[in-house]
C-alpha cells in the first residue's frame, strides 16, 4: 500500500467550495446524512481516522469514537482505545487507510468558551495537534473536530483537566450521528 498524502481519497466528487461550519450534535447528524445523500457514500466506502490518546481526558474523544465504531462493526476504523492513532504513530497509521475509501477524520480540539460542546466540520483535512502546537500530517477528506474545552495559555493542561463525562457525552453524540447517517446493514 502506498502512503497517501493527507489521507485523501483519489476519487473526488465535483469540485466544491471549501467550508468550515460549527454545529451542535443534532446538526452534525443532519450534516453527515446530507453528505451521504449527496456523495452516495456507504459505510464500506469510508475510513474513520479517530485521532487522540487515552492518556489525556480531553484528547480521548477520537479513540472513544473509534472504539465504539469498531465495536458496532464499521469496517475501516483507525484509532481506538486499544490501538490509538496519535502523534507518536500517525504517519504509520495513515498507511492503513484503504486506497478506495473517503476519509472522515475525527479529533478533539479546543475553542472559544461559548463553542464548547459544538463541532467544527469541514470538507478539508484535519490538522491534528494544531491546538497544542504540533505539526503533524493533515488527515482526511472531511473533518469532525469536537470542541471539548476552551482554549487557554496552557493547552496541555487544559486537555488533561477536561471533564471525562463531557468527552464521553460528545463521543456518544458523534457515534450516534455516524450511525444515523451511515447505518450498517
Amino acid at each position: 500500500m502506498r502512503m497517501r498524502e493527507a489521507g485523501m481519497a483519489e476519487k473526488r466528487m465535483e469540485p466544491q467550495e471549501h467550508y468550515w461550519k460549527k454545529m451542535n450534535g443534532q446538526q452534525l447528524a443532519i450534516y453527515l446524512e446530507t453528505l451521504r445523500i449527496t456523495s452516495g457514500m456507504k459505510p464500506e466506502m469510508l475510513a474513520f481516522v479517530c485521532i487522540g490518546t487515552d492518556r489525556s481526558t480531553g484528547d480521548a474523544l477520537g479513540p472513544l469514537v473509534g472504539s465504539k465504531l469498531a465495536e458496532l462493526g464499521y469496517p475501516h476504523v483507525i484509532g481506538t482505545l486499544e490501538a490509538p492513532c496519535d502523534a507518536s504513530n500517525i504517519v504509520a497509521r495513515l498507511q492503513e487507510i484503504p486506497q478506495d475509501c473517503a476519509v472522515i477524520a475525527i479529533d478533539a480540539c479546543l475553542g472559544l468558551k461559548l463553542s464548547v460542546g459544538m463541532y467544527q466540520v469541514s470538507n478539508r483535512p484535519l490538522a491534528p495537534g494544531k491546538s497544542v502546537g504540533k505539526v503533524l500530517p493533515q488527515v482526511g477528506d472531511y473533518t469532525i473536530a469536537a470542541i471539548v474545552n476552551a482554549d487557554g495559555p496552557r493547552q496541555y493542561s487544559v486537555l488533561q483537566t477536561t471533564s471525562l463525562y463531557h468527552v464521553l457525552q460528545m463521543a456518544a453524540e458523534v457515534t450516534k450521528a455516524i450511525q444515523h447517517a451511515f447505518p450498517l446493514r
